[in-house]
């Protein structure tokens, strides 16, 4: 490898999956083969960096404490209760860590000199980037399935019967919620200078999307009566609603502030599905192309 001190950082990784960058340039491989190289690197860095079982022992501690000991009191265990609980935790935790995860992924790699490799060899940019994003999708999805996987588990355990049906859209929408804030948190490492200014911007957008846009939204309807399509399109400009709608609309009791709010809008399951879906390629199709104007 042509950067010693990368070499080591790495414990020789940047060197297996540099010359397999460079085989496949040369061998006119697919693009789906290099960015698979790329996704494949990524998640290799994350299980040596311990991200991978950092998420997942924070998830799993969370979700097992508020699965063992949420909905506690008299008679049986509230099992909807806990299941709002865990929807509430997965709306304040996976974003954030989600953003915390993926805001050095570009400029992060820029500073340590790892981009210039990467950039050396036959592979456009963006497929690079969409590499990133997908090796650092695959760890993310990975460790909240497993870590809210064990909440489902432990709910099992001292309820003796769950819905499963509904513990599996909590989870596969927290998987796509924990998706859509690492994709935006790609399009920032890709546009920001400084790792400083990444994570910067990158607590701003969870400030925004977790509180800003649910506290305008409810001053909008304590102040006039919205119309249904409005209040939609206030649910799919956010993340966090998309999956508070997908949630809720299975329970019964889903509180007051916003979650009350947003449980009232008619959007459909397939709808927010693909709201959920673009939020988590948009970011990355805008990031692929904005790091192609990137100067290193």
């Amino acid at each position: 490898m042509t950067r010693e001190g990368s070499t080591e950082a790495d414990g020789g990784v940047e060197t297996t999956h540099g010359s397999a960058l460079d085989r496949e340039g040369s061998t006119g491989a697919g693009t789906a083969a290099r960015i698979a190289t790329v996704a494949r690197l990524e998640y290799r860095l994350s299980l040596r960096n311990r991200w991978a079982f950092a998420l997942t022992a924070l998830f799993g501690l969370l979700a097992g404490l508020l699965a063992g000991f949420g909905g506690s009191g008299p008679g049986p265990v509230r099992v909807d209760a806990v299941i709002v609980s865990l929807a509430s935790l997965a709306t304040y935790l996976v974003p954030l860590a989600a953003l915390v995860y993926g805001f050095d992924a570009v400029v992060g790699a820029e500073e340590s000199g790892w981009l210039d490799i990467v950039f050396a060899f036959p592979v456009p940019r963006s497929w690079v980037v969409a590499g990133t994003a997908l090796g650092r999708a695959a760890t993310l999805a990975g460790a909240t399935a497993v870590g809210f996987g064990v909440g489902g588990v432990v709910l099992f355990v001292r309820a003796g019967t769950v819905t499963w049906s509904l513990y599996a859209t909590v989870l596969l929408g927290t998987v796509a919620l924990g998706l859509a804030f690492l994709a935006m948190s790609v399009l920032v490492s890709s546009v920001a200078v400084e790792k400083t200014h990444a994570l910067g911007v990158a607590l701003l957008v969870w400030v925004w999307f977790v509180f800003g846009h649910d506290l305008v939204a409810l001053g909008l309807v304590a102040w006039i009566e919205l119309p249904p399509g409005v209040l939609s399109a206030f649910v799919l400009a956010n993340p966090v609603d998309v999956f508070r709608v997908l949630v809720l609309s299975g329970i019964d009791s889903t509180g007051g502030g916003m979650a009350a709010v947003v449980a009232n809008t008619d959007l459909s399951t397939p709808v927010l599905a693909l709201a959920a879906l673009a939020w988590i390629v948009a970011p990355v199709a805008v990031a692929a192309r904005a790091v192609r104007r990137r100067s290193l």
